[in-house]
């Protein structure tokens, strides 16, 4: 079992709902861990826009997005040309060239949202 099997394990024994956010340059084989998560969002490197993640989570506004890449579904798929848009040399991906959501797509009660803590809210001891 790898380190994230095991915080995903953890987590879900935990939580309610679990959502998995992949901070990468690139597409990752998450085929073992997906059944174990409720959702998933390839975030890839959002920099000073992660924020606009953030705002998705929480729904300030739909969670649209759809993926730039073809997802391999196992190791043993790789390495296939990242530079094709299609899925070219990946049978049977995980994820499809321009898989996810688009803006018909997007309800904003897809899990049930968490609450943005008030920076207005003032706490007493």
């Amino acid at each position: 079992m790898t380190s994230e099997q095991a915080v995903i394990n953890k987590l879900r024994e935990q939580s309610k709902k679990s959502i998995v956010i992949i901070i990468s340059g690139r597409p990752l084989v998450v085929t073992e861990q997906l059944p174990k998560i409720d959702a998933l969002v390839a975030a890839w490197l959002p920099g000073a826009e992660g924020q606009g993640v953030a705002d998705g989570l929480f729904g300030d506004y739909p969670f649209t997005g759809k993926s730039p890449y073809t997802w391999p579904r196992w190791n043993s798929q790789l390495p296939f040309d990242f530079k094709h848009l299609a899925t070219a040399g990946c049978e049977a991906p995980l994820f499809p060239f321009g898989y996810g959501l688009g803006a018909s797509d997007a309800s904003p009660a897809v899990l049930d949202r968490p609450r943005r803590a008030s920076s207005t809210r003032r706490h007493q001891a």
